[in-house]
């Protein structure tokens, strides 16, 4: 049967690919967005004309405690994924990066509380707050470690989620996906940036090559959203979800330049690097919990998500300044 279901941060990347998801589920979306004099509805705006007819786009701000409750007011489910996720942009206003992701948590924490048809609330996490793996795979007892800001208010807004699981008996789960891919993404992410930069010149411009990332792609990471909100065994965890594989964004390059049949040379930028200490070498997502509360097994590989990433971006290259480091 359909709930009733809010998301935050619909607007966004991974959000728009959710509220598709929760809509063709048969849920009744309820997208609170951010308010622009635009009337932006950001990748909203990239659904089936269908889908976007049958939401309740609501606009608001997650720092005004007020438009939350509104947002929140009637839901049975709430998925959280508002946040500012830049890490570049951290480091240079990490206020706002604060108040957004922490603040921001503690409102929609404390509606949900208020709320008296709250049956589940979903609030998105990250791989970044394991920071540089100590071991892999990196399963949910890795100590955690904020190498950016970001990753900080990440910690901080997780630890308020538990917390009011403990205090309230909020029932909450916390989603850890790790890096996650797919058509919409902007050019902040680093696989639009390859491929943005590969479709455009005949060479590309990127930080260090020698990281390594567990991707997954955008349709599996909605489908773990959808999955946690059902698993009652979940309530008061934080769980990851991931491919299981990693792979160093050098041999990311030599993967998309195959999709596309060339090779890519790769030019060094100093202002794509990040701080020594603030870099995450490794992420390699341990997802043994996953498996065990409700089956997690990914069902797009790493080839079949670029491929259909590639596809997008070559449709969208309007969207993309590839001569402009996207921070």
């Amino acid at each position: 049967m359909g709930r009733r279901v809010l998301v935050t941060g619909a607007g966004g990347f991974i959000g728009s690919h959710l509220t598709e998801h929760l809509v063709r589920a048969g849920h009744q979306v309820r997208a609170l967005i951010r308010y622009t004099g635009r009337g932006d509805l950001g990748n909203l705006g990239d659904l089936p004309d269908e889908i976007l007819a049958s939401l309740e786009v609501v606009r608001g701000d997650l720092k005004d405690p007020v438009s939350v409750w509104g947002a929140v007011r009637g839901c049975e489910w709430v998925f959280h994924l508002g946040a500012l996720i830049a890490i570049p942009y951290s480091y240079e206003n990490p206020y706002d990066v604060v108040q957004t992701n922490v603040l921001g948590t503690a409102h929609v924490l404390d509606a949900c509380r208020r709320s008296g048809d709250l049956a589940r609330l979903i609030v998105t996490s990250t791989s970044e707050v394991y920071g540089t793996a100590q071991r892999v795979p990196i399963d949910e007892g890795h100590p955690l470690r904020g190498q950016s800001p970001y990753a900080a208010s990440k910690i901080g807004a997780d630890a308020l989620a538990e917390s009011y699981h403990r205090s309230f008996g909020l029932p909450v789960a916390i989603l850890r996906p790790f890096n996650t891919f797919g058509p919409r993404q902007s050019a902040r992410a680093i696989i639009p940036t390859i491929i943005s930069q590969a479709l455009c010149r005949p060479s590309i411009r990127l930080g260090r090559l020698d990281p390594r990332r567990d991707l997954t792609y955008v349709k599996d990471t909605a489908a773990g959203f959808a999955a946690i909100a059902g698993c009652d065994q979940a309530i008061g965890r934080a769980v990851n979800i991931g491919r299981g594989e990693d792979v160093s964004i050098g041999e990311l390059v030599g993967m998309i330049g195959g999709l596309l049949g060339r090779e890519i040379p790769v030019e060094s930028e100093a202002a794509r690097v990040r701080p020594a200490a603030s870099e995450v070498e490794r992420l390699l997502a341990g997802t043994a919990l996953a498996s065990e509360l409700w089956g997690w097994k990914p069902t797009y590989s790493l080839e079949q998500g670029l491929s259909e990433t590639i596809a997008w971006v070559a449709d969208h290259l309007d969207r993309f300044r590839v001569d402009a480091y996207a921070t």
